[in-house]
């Protein structure tokens, strides 16, 4: 089963589709599609590992809240990152722990601005999840 995909590429965002069999596979491969994004996510090392914890009123606002935290580390930490480990999630809490190292400027790719609400939808396809999530880039 794939880990995420791109749906469309407008000029000021960027859209993709995230897949999980469960919510920490489907929040992981969500940031996975972000940093694949960021940074050469395939070239970054796991030297220093950051802890996450976000909530949010519902699993989309959890969504925008994650991805936009580890967006917000990218700058703050100065770090790339390429693994990401969801320790615990709910409806509303979300704690989880993301590997990288220092940015350099060889190993970047897009900056991303911000996550979008524009066509945000998750969801239970069976027995699986889906998230749509749009980035300002």
């Amino acid at each position: 089963m794939e880990k995420y995909k791109f749906i469309d590429d407008l000029t000021s965002d960027v859209m993709f589709e995230a897949y999980g069999k469960n919510l920490k596979e489907l929040f992981k491969n969500s940031a996975l599609a972000l940093f694949s994004l960021i940074c050469e996510i395939n070239n970054v090392g796991e030297e220093k590992t950051i802890d996450i914890e976000v909530s949010g009123d519902s699993l989309e606002e959890l969504m925008v809240n994650w991805l936009q935290e580890l967006i917000a580390l990218v700058d703050t930490e100065e770090m790339f990152f390429s693994r990401f480990e969801i320790i615990e999630i709910n409806e509303n809490n979300l704690k989880a722990k993301a590997y990288g190292e220092p940015i350099s400027p060889e190993k970047a790719g897009v900056v991303v601005k911000g996550v979008t609400y524009y066509k945000l939808k998750l969801e239970k396809i069976k027995d699986n999840y889906k998230a749509t999530i749009s980035l300002d880039i």
